[in-house]
């Protein structure tokens, strides 16, 4: 893949150092006291992350790394519960060493004074060039000579399907939102459903909203802005509203057993997602093996290209590590080192956030879940068509705890995907303000 390809998949915008100090709770960091020193004698590290046959990359490293071990502790998502035990785990002082970050809850560890500043320890200012500018962007905040966590991966969106399934239908595969309502009418008198609407997965509503054209968050001055109800994130609220009122969707709680038996028979046809979502398909779906593909996501307009992006992470050394410089040289060579990428991708088909980690031999072959097509020229170019101006706001944590709320109601039939947006606004909006973050209403 050309670098221009995955220079502009997922782009975000860093948000300003200034928004951020102003409500930090202070605290030593690393790079910015300079004191970044290797530990006297053998190391043990501990990593968190759920990131599926990490430990395969880990091993790697244990093997070359005798006196620096690294072990690896498991856990549900980001938002499913990981972030909030680091918090947890934050506030109690038994942290792990390190920690799998997405980027949009960045800022959300930098404003808690979660993040060591890695900035000082040897080699990590020098790899920026090693990575696609946006995503260094996103784990330096703008501060000089600061670092908070090394990039790991993106995840532009697309649309897996069941190719088999929408041949032998004889329903063409939809390039538009328009088609996919219309299709998704015909697989439901077939007995299926044309996708599942995750009441919890919000940071993947948030990519919907994102290839609209839609943003929650931006800064005017040294005053964020919050705006979770834009035309944009209503047209795609009342869209997915629409196939929810009329059963066109399935609402089953997402990395769920009876999701992946959903996705693992003929019920569910598609998912749109980023593409980590490769590999959740091929192990949660392994009796669909070779009838999968992919296609670019539906667009709002005919012959459009936009996409969106959901997910992309960072390894995190956490605050209170007592060991940073072993825990900074982990995390550069987990998400720079080619094996290791190797292992990652073929365990999780992680998009790396390396510039040549995007030109490895992996991402050119076809994927034999995948019918043998090579999927990832689809994810290429879905990189390309996001919009690389993006904000993430301060809170993302709260946002997205406070808009799932609402959709779970909304799934229930107490209110709307439109109310729970506008609720989550107020109630952003409030958390702000609450955390002395400025806010203009």
């Amino acid at each position: 893949m050309a670098i221009s390809t995955v220079a502009r998949a997922g782009a975000v915008v860093a948000i300003s150092a200034l928004a951020l100090t102003a409500c930090s709770t202070g605290g030593t960091d690393a790079g910015a006291s300079g004191d970044c020193t290797p530990s006297d004698g053998p190391v043990t590290l501990t990593f968190t992350t759920w990131l599926p046959g990490v430990e395969d990359a880990v091993a790697i490293w244990n093997e070359e790394n005798p006196d620096i071990q690294v072990e690896v502790q498991t856990g549900p998502n980001g938002n499913g519960g990981t972030y909030q035990n680091f918090f947890n785990q934050l506030a109690a002082g038994n942290a792990p060493d390190l920690g799998q970050i997405e980027f949009d809850a960045m800022p959300n560890f930098r404003v808690q004074d979660g993040l060591e500043n890695i900035g000082a320890c040897e080699g990590i200012l020098e790899a920026e060039d090693q990575f696609v500018g946006w995503t260094w962007s996103q784990v330096t905040f703008g501060e000089e000579d600061a670092v908070y966590a090394i990039p790991q991966d993106t995840g532009p969106m697309a649309m897996f399907y069941r190719a088999d399934l929408f041949e032998q239908a004889g329903i063409p595969i939809p390039t538009t939102w328009e088609e996919y309502e219309a299709a998704a009418v015909q697989i439901r008198a077939l007995g299926g459903y044309i996708n599942n609407f995750s009441q919890s997965d919000i940071n993947a509503f948030a990519g919907l909203v994102w290839q609209a054209g839609g943003e929650w968050f931006g800064q005017d001055g040294e005053n964020w802005t919050v705006d979770l109800t834009s035309d944009e994130s209503t047209q795609v609220a009342e869209y997915w509203q629409g196939l929810i009122d009329d059963d066109l969707v399935a609402v089953y709680p997402p990395w769920t057993d009876e999701w992946n038996a959903a996705y693992n028979s003929s019920e569910l046809w598609t998912w749109v997602s980023a593409v980590w979502g490769a590999n959740t398909i091929a192990s949660g779906a392994p009796d669909t093996a070779g009838n999968w593909a992919v296609a670019p996501m539906p667009q709002w307009e005919a012959g459009g290209s936009a996409a969106g992006n959901w997910g992309g992470s960072t390894t995190a050394v956490l605050k209170g590590s007592d060991h940073p410089y072993e825990a900074a040289q982990f995390a550069l060579w987990l998400n720079t080192d080619a094996d290791s990428l190797t292992a990652m991708n073929a365990s999780a088909s992680i998009y790396p956030a390396t510039i040549e980690g995007a030109n490895l031999p992996a991402f050119a072959e076809g994927v034999e879940f995948y019918g043998g097509q090579k999927i990832y020229e689809v994810f290429a170019e879905a990189g390309n068509n996001v919009n690389p101006d993006f904000t993430w706001g301060p809170t993302m944590t709260q946002v997205y705890n406070d808009v799932a709320d609402g959709f779970a109601a909304a799934v229930s039939g107490n209110g709307t995907l439109v109310d729970a947006l506008a609720s989550g606004q107020q109630k952003t909006i409030a958390a702000l303000k609450a955390a002395s973050i400025p806010v203009k209403e």
